[in-house]
């Protein structure tokens, strides 16, 4: 996959693209099932697919007190896209200057200039521009002059409520992240949650005292972490060697009672060595349990090594 920023803009690709535009945020199985039917439409009429995304959340510009946590950095967005099979990714630095820009702008410059579209593919509910005041409509609108076709495509479903089918989206995908159910979450994206980081020195208190160290994630405070608790995951090293972990994200209430700092530690299951500095990738596969307050230091080591060994039930092929 071609990935071209602002500052590197090629000429559009030969014979023009079928292009979608987002946040992308996780590239869940609504995302994928879109770019699915992108790339359907793209090869019956030999077009180059293209993703126009941003550098960060739209979001965190236009109202950043209430901007979401992300499921996925940019370096991961951009490696899940390419595995979705897509030819170019736009991505568009989006800042006070773009947040203020109009819709009929963006389209002009984006699609129709830089990327000669002859198809552009939505979700039927899209928005995008000042004020959110572009959609479909707007799309097509303009399309009929510039020459490119409008799709808004139906989102993918999965599972229902009272009023019917629930949309695979990033919203309700963090929502069941931020509530520690990390099973149901990877059901709609794909695959597990993951998180990335460097290996941070902690307070050491994992290997001395308690017999089981771990690696300490310093993720960044953007991305979406599950609830506090203890689960059963897998840790990826920069040569993607693979360990099963039990991990912790939380406070470590035994030790430091609700002042404690939140972190996300990892036991590496039939692993001795430094991990210090190296980045890491943590994939969430199973809750154990709720995070708690142990009345001694022998009983949370008791726990912790029921959890441990509850891990290896779970991840027979770490």
């Amino acid at each position: 996959m071609e990935i071209v920023t602002e500052s590197e803009r090629p000429a559009p690709p030969a014979g023009g693209s079928a292009v979608t535009i987002g946040a992308y945020d996780g590239v869940h199985l609504g995302h994928r099932a879109l770019l699915a039917e992108l790339r359907s439409r793209a090869g019956e009429r030999g077009l180059a697919t293209v993703v126009v995304t941003f550098d960060r959340h739209p979001a965190s510009v236009v109202r950043p007190g209430s901007a979401p946590k992300l499921l996925c950095d940019l370096d991961q967005k951009l490696e899940l896209l390419a595995s979705a099979g897509v030819d170019r990714t736009v991505v568009v630095r989006f800042d006070e200057e773009r947040a203020n820009e109009t819709a009929e702008a963006f389209v002009t410059r984006e699609l129709v200039d830089g990327l000669d579209a002859r198809l552009v593919v939505v979700g039927e509910d899209f928005h995008f521009g000042h004020g959110r005041k572009g959609n479909v409509a707007l799309l097509a609108e303009m399309g009929s002059v510039a020459g490119f076709e409008v799709d808004g495509v139906v989102l993918a479903s999965a599972g229902e409520d009272g009023d019917g089918a629930l949309p695979v989206s990033s919203t309700r995908i963090r929502d069941l992240v931020s509530r520690g159910r990390v099973e149901e979450a990877a059901v709609l994206l794909g695959r597990p949650h993951q998180v990335r980081g460097p290996v941070v020195t902690g307070d050491r208190r994992g290997g001395a005292e308690l017999g089981y160290p771990t690696a300490n994630l310093a993720v960044p405070g953007e991305i979406c972490l599950p609830a506090p608790g203890i689960y059963a995951g897998r840790y990826e090293r920069p040569d993607g060697r693979r360990h099963a972990a039990a991990v912790s994200v939380g406070r470590r209430p035994t030790f430091y009672g609700a002042d404690g700092d939140l972190l996300v530690e990892a036991h590496l299951l039939d692993f001795d060595g430094d991990l210090y500095g190296e980045p890491a990738r943590l994939s969430f596969v199973h809750r154990l349990r709720d995070e708690e307050a142990f009345d001694s230091v022998e009983a949370l080591v008791a726990q912790m090594a029921r959890d441990v060994d509850r891990t290896r039930t779970l991840l027979t092929d770490p």
